[in-house]
């Protein structure tokens, strides 16, 4: 089995997981007051590496819910097992399953799955970007005025703060703007021409890792700045490589 074959393996059968526990009662292990951590979060990201590190022992995993594998190898799975968490808890059906491959620091392997669309996104360095096993590539608009924009409000006053003001900035330029609650869903829409950019000031990388190698794989551009003071977080610029979506920062 391939990598991104096992990848996508592992996304499936998490997806199917979240999927049977949709609209029911959730354990709630965290709650702030802008994010929630499930009982679930914990339960998806055990199966996807019980798979992963079953079939490459050797490999190290980081993901939303922690560590495991070898650490000092340079095979790392980067694994979110629900992005879009608060949507999940809601009963909102906008969530998803991103994991993707970093082999000596570059990420070689992606996969987005959303459960309840039943879309799955999938991509390897070196092939075409695919949703559902056909290729897929950005949208070709060029002007604000025909754009779908997606911010990102983060999680803390300073990135709340941040995102509303580019929100309303680009709300005065764009056809319409989204914040839909899933950065992996968002890249996952860019990649295949339905969004056409992506900003945040801080997220982590988990949420984008396996999206970014599949919007530039598409023909579109993501730009990251690691956050001051904030370990491996990230500020996200991407877009479908045409729009020039700098001027709304």
């Amino acid at each position: 089995m391939t990598d991104l074959e096992l990848a996508t393996s592992a996304a499936l059968a998490a997806g199917k997981l979240l999927r049977q526990h949709f609209g029911s009662d959730c354990t709630v292990d965290e709650a702030h007051h802008h994010d929630i951590k499930l009982a679930l979060d914990k339960e998806s990201q055990e199966l996807i590496t019980g798979i992963l590190l079953g079939a490459r022992p050797g490999d190290a995993l980081y993901g939303e819910e922690g560590l495991a594998g070898n650490q000092d190898s340079e095979r790392q799975w980067i694994v979110d097992p629900i992005d879009g968490t608060v949507n999940f808890f809601y009963s909102i059906p906008h969530f998803c399953v991103s994991i993707a491959l970093r082999v000596a620091g570059e990420i070689v392997v992606g996969v987005i799955h959303d459960p309840m669309v039943g879309e799955t996104w999938t991509v390897e360095k070196g092939g075409p970007a695919m949703l559902n096993g056909k290729p897929i590539q950005t949208s070709g608009r060029e002007n604000f005025e025909q754009s779908i924009l997606f911010v990102g409000c983060g999680k803390d006053e300073e990135s709340l703060k941040t995102g509303i003001e580019r929100f309303h900035r680009a709300s005065l330029r764009a056809r319409k703007m989204r914040m839909m609650g899933s950065a992996a869903l968002g890249m996952a829409y860019i990649a295949c021409g339905r969004l056409d950019g992506y900003i945040e000031a801080r997220i982590s990388l988990w949420d984008i890792a396996a999206g970014k190698l599949l919007v530039e794989t598409a023909g579109g551009k993501v730009d990251l700045s690691p956050a001051p003071g904030h370990p491996d977080s990230w500020s996200i610029v991407a877009s479908n490589g045409k729009l020039p979506i700098e001027e709304i920062l």
